[in-house]
């Protein structure tokens, strides 16, 4: 009988555990595994109900709570494990998500924060008109 490979392991589920930070990266569920890794040291990562580091393994059936900006929390149940880059639409078959659906009042406060953070953007910097404009109204024309 033949040894299995790794790819062939994973998918007959008895997959090596895998790095939570690893796992959190492939499956597209944060950009880059230093923002897995500083999400999970600052505490937003949890697995099965406690906070878990970077290097914590993950194994099929784990369930893993990510807090997102805004208060809100993204519930997943870890199907596969793999070590791997996938596409991302295969990496949505890593995990389940358990996430429940936005209420009517959770919509309606994130479009309200919308508008508020749009209406407060930063002040650009003036042209070069409005600095001429600027220097005659303080009486330092040139």
């Amino acid at each position: 009988m033949r040894a299995l490979k790794a790819d062939e392991r994973e998918s007959a589920g008895d997959a090596d555990p895998v790095r939570l930070d690893v796992w959190l990266d492939v499956a597209c569920l944060f950009k880059t595994r230093s923002e897995a890794q500083k999400a999970c040291n600052g505490g937003k990562v949890t697995v099965n109900g406690r906070p878990a580091r970077p290097n914590r393994p993950v194994r099929p059936g784990d369930e893993i709570q990510i807090g997102r900006p805004y208060g809100r929390t993204q519930r997943l149940v870890v199907r596969t494990v793999t070590t791997r880059h996938v596409p991302r639409a295969d990496a949505r078959q890593l995990y389940e998500d358990r996430t429940p659906p936005p209420t009517a009042e959770e919509i309606t406060t994130r479009r309200l924060e919308r508008v508020y953070r749009a209406s407060m953007s930063p002040p650009r910097a003036p042209d070069k008109r409005e600095r001429r404009q600027l220097r005659r109204l303080k009486g330092r024309e040139i």
